[in-house]
């Protein structure tokens, strides 16, 4: 009966956007927890980062909630406003740089944001972000910071270039694709950064690269990183960093990678997220919420941790990601 009334009201021309949308309740953990994400945005649009009491914008944290949002397939209304934030120009500017600075991570995580939303790359905040990152193309392959303060460009900024590039009608670039497959360590994991004298493979590096390779047709090097990224997980499920303990970030990066590919592993992993996250014994305000680790739930810590652990805990790769899911921010479902 619902779904009718709301179809005449849309049909016949009545005023229902302006009314508030009730939060709907859901067992589902992925779901509950991007629904608690969308709630701890500033004015429901972005994130800020907090350094000596002044606030700054986190237009980083803000793009991992959107693709969070978007691989629980939830609180569409919350990714809309932020990348209508994101896309003001002297937010996108602060972010991927202006004049004579520009950076390749940047470009490309904001690209990608900007095709899962369904926006228009080459007028985005003032910015054509495709043709920003191409010009960071090197020779050698290697998509690198232009920029005074040094290059910071790593795995991570590669992966998300090749996958954003993927989605375009040209593709990601061959010698983009062979350079990111270089990188890969004798033992079949990558690396963080590059140019190291030696080669340390890295779980949050690997499980970008894998899914990079994957979508842009290099099968062989990304079964390699898959198979190496298994032989990192704790008996407990979860994913550290280097001989850490295991951490939400790491876990539900190595999730998503594994899932489809690696399912045994896979479910280990979305166990040890599950175990991570507030349930109903909690504070009403912080269900859904997953912690960085096993100390419990940090404030500080929980907006990345959470947004990271939805990637896993939805199945979707980066590749795969798409906007238009359902617009409430649900809250988890309790007795």
């Amino acid at each position: 009966m619902r779904r009718l009334v709301l179809a005449v009201a849309v049909l016949c021309g009545i005023g229902l956007v302006a009314a508030p949308v009730a939060n709907a309740a859901t067992p589902n953990k992925a779901d509950a927890a991007a629904g608690w994400l969308a709630r701890q945005l500033t004015d429901g649009e972005r994130f800020e980062a907090d350094f000596g009491g002044q606030k700054f914008p986190d237009q980083g944290l803000t793009i991992d909630a959107i693709f969070a949002f978007a691989a629980a397939g939830v609180s569409d209304t919350n990714a809309g406003k932020a990348i209508t934030w994101l896309a003001k120009p002297e937010i996108t500017t602060g972010y991927v740089g202006s004049g004579a600075e520009a950076y390749a991570g940047a470009h490309a995580k904001l690209l990608l944001a900007a095709q899962i939303r369904g926006k228009n790359p080459a007028s985005f905040g003032g910015v054509d972000l495709k043709a920003g990152l191409l010009s960071l193309l090197t020779p050698s392959g290697r998509f690198s910071d232009r920029s005074e303060y040094g290059d910071y460009s790593n795995a991570f900024s590669q992966s998300l270039a090749l996958l954003a590039l993927d989605r375009t009608p040209a593709g990601a670039p061959a010698s983009a694709v062979t350079f990111l497959a270089g990188t890969q360590c004798a033992d079949g994991g990558f690396p963080l950064n590059f140019g190291e004298a030696t080669c340390a493979s890295d779980v949050d590096s690997t499980a970008m690269v894998v899914q990079a390779l994957r979508a842009t047709g290099d099968a062989v090097n990304a079964k390699e990183g898959t198979s190496w990224l298994v032989t990192k997980q704790h008996a407990n499920g979860g994913f550290g960093v280097g001989t850490n303990a295991p951490n939400s970030n790491s876990t539900g990066l190595a999730a998503e990678a594994l899932a489809g590919h690696r399912p045994a592993a896979a479910v280990k992993a979305r166990e040890f997220l599950r175990s991570l996250q507030t349930g109903c014994t909690g504070a009403e305000a912080d269900r859904g919420a997953i912690a960085y680790d096993a100390t419990g739930l940090n404030p500080a810590t929980a907006p990345r941790a959470t947004a990271q652990a939805i990637l896993g805990l939805a199945r979707v790769p980066l590749s795969d990601l798409h906007g238009g899911g359902r617009p409430q921010a649900p809250v988890l479902a309790c007795p």
